[in-house]
């Protein structure tokens, strides 16, 4: 009997052997989520197997908003004279799964390497808060670190970016539109879209995207899981073509707001192609963009960056860790400190 999400025979050739090697050992046996009944239990489990350890930073604090927390890590040593840079993270899980540590990983990385105060947010989730509520949760993080960051967390409120993994991309690549509409609009020195979802109406049944069937029976988010997703998040079929769930459906002018761009695809992933398509879009209409595709990679890859000796699936996937290297770089350089 073929294990829960063993590799289809088609994919196989197509990914990177250190992943293969990895899948088939720690996530093959694993039955997927999106083929369980509802149960929020689900989010107990770890969302991606195989992340890196957290780095010490300077200082880790939660802070309560509205209706969810927002989690601060501060760079180790004294700000620069005008504060800290500051980055939002917002990170993946279909808006569905994940939660304040998910990534933590991660965000100790942009700390440190990109001297940056990082602040993820704990949003709500789906399919108890449905779409806008993420989006709004998002909204009020960045507004919040605007606000209050100079006084609260020694941040530069001008010297403000953003980002965000898979659903987390989708609530970064809207945010950072939204906070240009505000009069006076909060501008941002960069949005960084890992992995993005930019188009809720996208289907393998169609060819908009040839990467949705092209990788239809990718490993982990394959069509299923991401139709479970979208189905729990944006239950009202009409709200899928709104820009604030769908950003590849923002107007010329909207879109034209934008901050400098960077979009990290994976070649394996369903979602690359509405990734390309959505900083085409942006290049169209003067945003700054840069790319990049990473081949042979699946779509959690970012999650995926473990190097310790002592985790038993030291060195495995290199990727993992090139696009978080990448990230860091990226974010570096638009700070001004790399």
């Amino acid at each position: 009997m073929a294990a829960p999400q063993a590799i289809d025979p088609a994919i196989l050739p197509r990914l990177d052997p250190e992943y293969v090697a990895f899948h088939n050992e720690h996530v093959a046996h694993l039955v997927p989520p999106h083929t369980l009944p509802w149960d929020p239990a689900i989010r107990k489990r770890t969302t991606v197997p195989g992340s890196a350890e957290v780095l010490q930073v300077g200082m880790v604090q939660d802070y309560e908003l509205s209706h969810c927390r927002v989690r601060v890590f501060t760079p180790e040593g004294v700000p620069p004279p005008g504060g800290w840079p500051a980055y939002v993270w917002y990170h993946g899980g279909g808006w569905t799964l994940g939660n304040i540590d998910t990534e933590n990983a991660f965000c100790t990385r942009l700390c440190k390497g990109a001297k940056c105060v990082v602040a993820s947010p704990d949003y709500r989730l789906a399919p108890e808060h449905p779409y806008p509520a993420a989006v709004d949760d998002s909204m009020e993080t960045l507004q919040w670190v605007f606000e209050n960051g100079k006084s609260l967390l020694g941040v530069d409120p001008t010297r403000l970016a953003i980002g965000g993994s898979s659903a987390g991309g989708n609530l970064a690549a809207i945010i950072s539109m939204k906070v240009a509409e505000l009069n006076p609009p909060i501008l941002l020195k960069l949005a960084q879209l890992i992995v993005p979802v930019t188009d809720n109406t996208a289907l393998h049944t169609e060819d908009r995207y040839p990467s949705w069937k092209e990788n239809a029976n990718t490993v982990w988010l394959d069509t299923g899981r991401m139709l479970w997703f979208r189905n729990f998040y944006i239950p009202n079929e009409a709200d899928r073509t709104k820009w604030d769930n769908s950003p590849i459906f923002a107007s010329d002018e909207l879109l034209a707001k934008s901050p400098k761009t960077w979009i990290a695809v994976m070649e394996l992933d369903i979602l690359r192609d509405e990734g390309l398509v959505y900083g085409e879009r942006l290049k169209k209409v003067g945003v700054p963009v840069s790319h990049k595709v990473y081949a042979k990679a699946p779509h959690q890859i970012l999650a995926m960056d473990v190097e310790h000796p002592s985790h038993p699936v030291f060195s495995v996937l290199g990727v993992g860790r090139e696009l978080v290297s990448d990230a860091v770089a990226n974010l570096a350089e638009a700070f001004g400190v790399a």
